[in-house]
């Protein structure tokens, strides 16, 4: 477990380091004062990536026969792919160059991502999936952290940063890959693999699992208020709340978040597995994530901030891993773990393009940040409510 928690501390670098400072710095060059939509051109189009890649990876990932294991294999093709792609980020300094290489990364840091989270489901016993969620996501807060350490304090230029992201995810993936076990799956065992099963990837029936679609409906709405308020994290410290140097008041910002994190990630986990409860804990980080984001509206200054980053960690530590945990117990069928949370995936990428073109009117035309940051807790607030429509998971 220890080496799962390092190979996703490497796919979250992949992801933060450029969506923190990298790319919207980037942005700030290519648009200047058009920044914002620059920024949400290049993030909208790579989440759809991501809707398509990841559940297409997992489904290729459940099929896969190969003696190499099929979560080793894309986890190891999905690695060197982000590799490419954020090599080749480094030296763009247009938007349609920026966009095209981001998608290329998204490609593959989502096929890292499907090989990597089938693993929770396919070798832990329910009884033990809040915490081991736990410690996997414990990696996702602290690679936060060390993303934007490592390009905002490590190396400062935009083409350093890339390159040290870059090796940073393969790194950490390698001991992974190289030094567990992946046994392969019978051809008797694997699912058919066809161009039907490629198109079915991307649906699953409502009506068949109806918890499963509860759980990626509840899932999309937190992540949608999740995108929205982060996104222009950046921009709203320094265009509403003016501080001095934002680069490093969002890492301040994020180390007190990831403090919170770090309190009630795995804590949350192991208390719903030893009451067997997940979705009060899950309702619960849900409203407190949404006190947060009002924070954000009703007090637009600093210390306002670093309070809201501390009530957001509380609340996301519990969801980070109760919620896992609670899917991974509604996915519908055990052959095809990995491509039902590529399909789960989607809730957390899709909002990725939804975010920016429901954010950039509201902050232009509807308001500004207050409003953004209200809109962001009601729309989490209602993911909250949905996950008592879950019946199968007390």
């Amino acid at each position: 477990m220890a080496l799962l928690s390092i190979a996703n501390l490497g796919l979250w670098i992949g992801y933060y380091a450029p969506l923190q400072v990298l790319l919207p710095n980037q942005a700030e060059q290519v648009a200047g004062v058009d920044k914002t939509t620059a920024l949400g051109i290049i993030t909208g189009v790579g989440a759809f990536v991501a809707v398509v890649a990841g559940p297409l990876a997992g489904a290729l990932s459940d099929a896969t026969t190969l003696r190499t294991g099929r979560r080793h294999t894309w986890t190891a093709i999905g690695a060197l792919t982000g590799l490419a792609g954020l090599f080749l980020l480094a030296g763009q300094h247009t938007l349609l160059g920026l966009t095209l290489c981001w998608c290329l990364a998204q490609a593959g840091l989502n096929m890292l991502q499907a090989g990597i989270t089938a693993i929770v489901p396919d070798r832990t016993p329910v009884g033990q999936r809040g915490r081991v969620s736990g410690w996997v996501g414990l990696a996702q807060s602290v690679g936060v952290v060390v993303g934007v350490l490592l390009v905002s304090v490590v190396v400062t230029g935009t083409l350093s940063g890339y390159l040290l992201t870059g090796a940073v995810v393969v790194l950490a993936v390698l001991p992974f890959v190289l030094l567990t076990r992946d046994p392969p799956v019978s051809p008797a065992d694997a699912p058919r693999l066809s161009a039907r099963a490629v198109v079915t990837a991307f649906r699953f029936d409502p009506r068949v699992a109806p918890d499963f679609a509860w759980a990626w409906a509840t899932r999309f709405l937190v992540q949608l208020g999740n995108a929205m308020a982060t996104l222009y994290l950046l921009y709203f410290l320094r265009d509403r709340v003016h501080h001095p140097n934002a680069e490093a008041g969002l890492l301040l910002l994020i180390l007190v978040y990831t403090a919170g994190t770090l309190l009630t990630v795995v804590a949350g986990g192991v208390v719903s597995d030893r009451t067997g409860r997940r979705k009060p804990s899950v309702i619960l980080s849900g409203y407190v994530m949404a006190a947060a984001a009002a924070l954000l509206a009703l007090w637009p200054t600093w210390p306002g901030a670093l309070t809201a980053a501390a009530v957001l960690g509380l609340g996301f530590g519990v969801y980070l891993s109760v919620d896992q945990a609670l899917i991974t117990q509604v996915l519908p069928a055990a052959r095809d773990r990995a491509r039902d949370l590529g399909i789960i995936n989607i809730a957390n990428s899709a909002p990725q393009v939804l975010g920016p073109a429901l954010a950039f009117p509201v902050v232009a035309y509807l308001g500004g940040y207050p409003a953004l940051y209200l809109t962001v807790a009601a729309v989490t607030v209602l993911g909250s409510v949905l996950v008592t429509r879950i019946r199968s998971v007390p």
